[in-house]
């Protein structure tokens, strides 16, 4: 590349090396910086970099100039994103099972270029995802760019929907693909689920979008909006456990005075709590869709929470722990 090509870039080069070598612990003199620019070919005096570093302050980058010793620094200060920002960004892309582990590094890689080299490191010391399951569908992302276009167009969708065998291996869990009007994405103990109106059946459902695959759009428009505005989204996952539906329910539960965090975790803090007949006891009651997963909800707490109402759900359950016996 010609020199005077590099001196067109100058600007550019100061701006990728004041991101990548400075922050608030990291600066650099001016002549630290005028050697850095040489080596990607660019000369400059002093004055034009007080010039260009001005521009760069135009342009929103946080340049600060401090006097440190006999020498005056320069770094960067607040970015698009700090550190503490950033670890959480990496944390939750590491901790997703709905992003494969490719897509994880990637993203990773992407989210510590924002950082200078050396916050950086401190991010690349947290990266620990080996063993973790994470989805095997690398077009994942593609699918929920299907789904988020079908919804703003407010367009229908079909796609084949994909299950285990014993081979491990997935395949089409009915021979005709899925035809519904997609509503809305939720996240929901670290998968990604799609909430849609079936018109045959008449009802919402909802879809895990990693076993999704070969989605269309189609030019039909959506279905089913007076059943999704009675649907409460919001409360959605709260009643389904693990996303496994069920009639839904009104359930009393009962629980030890301590067990009350586990409950208001699982069912937020808008629900009415108050004392039981038994001493030290509590009670609420929730929305529910009942099925095998809530059960197995419930048994999991142990003796510390027990289902007290509507006794045809106790009886339910009291069912489901015989057969765990058997």
């Amino acid at each position: 590349m010609p020199k005077g090509k590099q001196q067109k870039l100058k600007l550019y080069y100061l701006s990728r090396i004041m991101t990548e070598k400075t922050d608030d612990e990291h600066g650099l003199s001016m002549k630290e910086i005028q050697m850095r620019l040489a080596e990607y070919g660019c000369t400059a005096d002093r004055k034009s970099l007080y010039d260009d570093l001005e521009a760069l302050q135009v342009l929103g980058l946080d340049i600060i100039g401090e006097p440190v010793g006999g020498s005056y620094y320069y770094h960067v200060g607040k970015k698009q994103f700090d550190i503490a920002e950033l670890k959480l960004l990496v944390d939750a892309v590491q901790s997703s099972k709905f992003i494969t582990e490719k897509k994880s590094n990637e993203l990773i890689k992407k989210l510590t270029s924002m950082a200078s080299d050396y916050e950086a490191a401190q991010l690349k010391r947290q990266v620990v995802v080996q063993g973790r399951v994470k989805t095997m569908n690398e077009s994942i992302y593609y699918v929920v760019d299907d789904i988020h276009r079908a919804i703003s167009q407010n367009q229908q969708i079909m796609f084949e929907y994909m299950q285990w065998n014993l081979k491990k291996q997935l395949e089409p869990k009915k021979k005709e693909p899925y035809r519904v009007s997609p509503w809305a994405l939720i996240w929901d103990d670290e998968n990604y689920y799609l909430v849609a109106y079936s018109e045959p059946d008449d009802c919402i459902k909802h879809f895990r979008v990693d076993k999704m695959k070969n989605i269309t759009v189609l030019p039909e428009k959506r279905k089913g909006k007076d059943k999704f505005k009675e649907a409460d989204l919001a409360a959605y996952s709260t009643k389904n456990f693990g996303m496994f539906a069920g009639e839904e329910k009104d359930v009393r539960i009962a629980f030890k005075d301590e067990m009350v965090g586990v409950i208001i975790d699982r069912f937020g803090k808008n629900i009415m709590i108050h004392p039981s007949k038994k001493e030290g006891w509590s009670e609420t009651v929730v929305r529910v869709a009942v099925s095998r997963q809530f059960f197995g909800w419930i048994f999991a707490l142990g003796t510390d929470v027990e289902i007290a109402g509507p006794k045809d759900i106790v009886k339910r359950f009291e069912k489901e722990i015989e057969k765990r016996k058997i």
